[in-house]
């Protein structure tokens, strides 16, 4: 037998193995504990939202408060139900930021990015709202509606073209090109976003998000400068992007929810890369410093205690390790909404069905 046949037949005899071992993702030990102090009769709901900022302090965006609507003769006016708190880094409480703010409806996320200006995401009004570390209010982006209408009318048809008039024809109204389903409007026309990041130039990227199933691009003034996507399972379509990240290098990370993968493109939103082996990312992160790492939750639904572990990634897509189960008890996840990950051994969780925020500390293995 020829020695290039023995090393041919070795190789096939150890691919198996090999396989196997690709296959193999290692369980990252690590503790967990429930950081937040709050005061007497001071309540965390839905914890959707969690951040920290340069000096370690936890900002918690939370589905709590006194949620209300008006209903008048023909529209309905729904008032707060969500709050941002602050904690220093030991979880003892500062402040709240943003009592009875009108654009605090539906709690989502909230972000701080690098000059520890606090961004909330609220898909109740569909506005992005920046706060100054003071808690200031410096931009706001979208519009909450007026009113919800609650007739089930719609809005009246066009007026009719001319008898024997066609549409793009003498006489007739211009012919439209037929926009793609869930693209969105272009500008800050959110309808129910997510998500927001930025790049390196301060340009902003928001996720929008369950209605406009796009990501749209605006500058650190908050000028509108472009838009990709629309729903559907192609790549650089999506089917909810529900969280999203910004690498050192610009690129755009978005995880893709109900599509059960995400999403990579260039800061132009050119599709890159996607990755498909990590279930359902309901909520991304990436570290700081020079080696930056991925982080993505496959969150349990509401209504199982299926999944709920979270996924160590290099920023191209190799699983480093997982850790964590669905569950009530502390080290166990309830439908993780937003991480928040400024270190690769710190992490911040924020749960939607425990009603809490845990500090996770990664251990190396034995």
């Amino acid at each position: 037998m020829s020695r290039t046949l023995r090393l041919v037949l070795l190789v096939l005899a150890l691919s198996p193995a090999v396989m196997l071992a690709q296959l193999s993702i290692p369980e990252i030990p690590y503790d967990a504990v429930d950081p937040i102090k709050l005061p007497d009769n001071l309540y965390l709901g839905e914890a959707v939202g969690v951040a920290t900022n340069s000096k370690g302090n936890i900002f918690v965006y939370t589905r709590t408060g006194n949620p209300a609507a008006t209903l008048g003769t023909r529209r309905t006016f729904a008032r707060n139900a969500a709050r941002l708190f602050e904690f220093d880094p030991s979880g003892k409480f500062v402040r709240e930021i943003g009592q009875d703010n009108y654009g605090f409806v539906f709690a989502h996320t909230v972000r701080v990015d690098r000059q520890d200006n606090i961004w909330v995401v609220d898909e109740g009004s569909n506005m992005i709202i920046k706060f100054d570390p003071s808690g200031r209010i410096v931009m706001t982006m979208g519009r909450k509606p007026e009113a919800l209408d609650t007739t089930g009318s719609v809005a009246p048809p066009p007026p009719a073209a001319p008898a024997g008039a066609r549409a793009g024809g003498p006489g007739g109204p211009p012919a439209a090109p037929p926009a793609p389903v869930g693209a969105g409007l272009a500008g800050d026309n959110f309808n129910r976003p997510t998500d927001v990041a930025w790049d390196a130039e301060g340009n902003i990227f928001v996720s929008d998000g369950y209605g406009n199933s796009r990501i749209a691009k605006f500058d650190k003034n908050g000028r509108f400068i472009k838009s990709w996507g629309s729903r559907g399972t192609a790549p650089g379509q999506f089917n909810i992007p529900h969280t999203l990240a910004v690498d050192a290098k610009g690129l755009v990370y978005v995880g893709d929810r109900t599509n059960n993968r995400i999403q990579v493109f260039d800061g132009e939103g050119t599709f890159k890369t996607q990755f498909i082996n990590v279930g359902a990312p309901s909520a991304i992160c990436i570290t700081n410093g020079p080696t930056q790492y991925l982080f993505a939750s496959n969150s349990n639904p509401s209504t199982s205690m299926e999944n709920g572990e979270i996924y160590k990634m290099t920023l191209d897509g190799k699983i480093l390790g997982r850790f964590g189960t669905a569950g009530k008890l502390i080290k166990e996840f309830g439908s993780v909404h937003e991480m928040d990950c400024r270190s690769e051994n710190e992490l911040y969780v924020g749960e939607i069905t425990n009603w809490r925020v845990q500090k996770l500390t990664l251990r190396a293995a034995k």
